[in-house]
């Protein structure tokens, strides 16, 4: 089922995986934190 969602909810839940330590390993964590910011920085300058 598909659910849409808000950035801030993307943005929320990646913060919450990184801080809860639900990754794979070292290099999906930099692949989560680089989602997080990049989502972070888009809503702050153009929103």
């Amino acid at each position: 089922m598909k659910k849409d969602i808000t950035a801030q909810q993307l943005l929320e839940h990646l913060t919450q995986r990184i801080e809860n330590g639900k990754y794979n390993d070292a290099v999906h964590k930099i692949k989560l934190m680089t989602a997080q910011e990049i989502i972070a920085k888009t809503l702050a300058e153009d929103f």
